[in-house]
């Protein structure tokens, strides 16, 4: 796992996906579009909520950072199982994996209902699942499989042994001195 600074926090990062939606939401702030971030996070909290049996959502913290600090940016967690409203850090591995997903399919949700026809069905996840517990591994495993369910194709980068040996169908890639090659295994 590694850290991400932007401003004056550091941004935990167990997925790629993290830092592709902090890439985007600084960029739409930029742009003076905080209405789109809003709509991400109610996406992507219907999906959260699904994800975490009602048990947290996702919210923008008010708080003025000041200086030249983006705004409105910071996630807080709103966690009803203790009533307390709580620092998105805060969550275990496996809890943050289920937020940076659902953020990434509620930016995926926004962007199909803005463009129209285009849907976006397929999601590849690089790194994250090294850092997860054994619990965690097998919540994220879960969520993508209801995803897969769904009908999304949902493609796994991953060098954790335990992953490899519970994903049905793979490529996988070996590498020699004459090169790389890759093959399809069904299990």
């Amino acid at each position: 796992s590694y850290y991400i600074k932007i401003g004056r926090k550091m941004y935990h990062s167990h997925t790629i996906i993290s830092i592709l939606i902090i890439t985007i939401l600084i960029y739409f702030e930029m742009r003076g579009g905080r209405s789109y971030f809003d709509e991400i996070l109610q996406l992507a909290n219907i999906r959260l909520k699904m994800m975490t049996n009602g048990r947290y959502m996702l919210v923008r913290s008010k708080e003025n950072q000041g200086g030249n600090r983006l705004q409105g940016l910071d996630l807080l967690v709103i966690d009803y199982e203790s009533g307390k409203l709580r620092d998105i850090n805060s969550l275990s591995g496996g809890e943050t994996f289920k937020a940076a997903l659902c953020l990434a399919l509620g930016m995926s949700d926004m962007m199909s209902a803005k463009a129209g026809s285009i849907q976006i069905d397929t999601l590849f996840i690089d790194e994250g699942f090294g850092s997860l517990d054994e619990k965690s591994l097998d919540s994220a495993i879960e969520a993508l499989s209801d995803l897969q369910n769904e009908g999304k194709i949902i493609g796994i980068i991953s060098h954790v042994s335990e992953l490899k040996e519970r994903i049905d169908a793979k490529i996988v890639v070996t590498h020699s001195q004459e090169g790389s090659e890759a093959k399809v295994v069904l299990s």
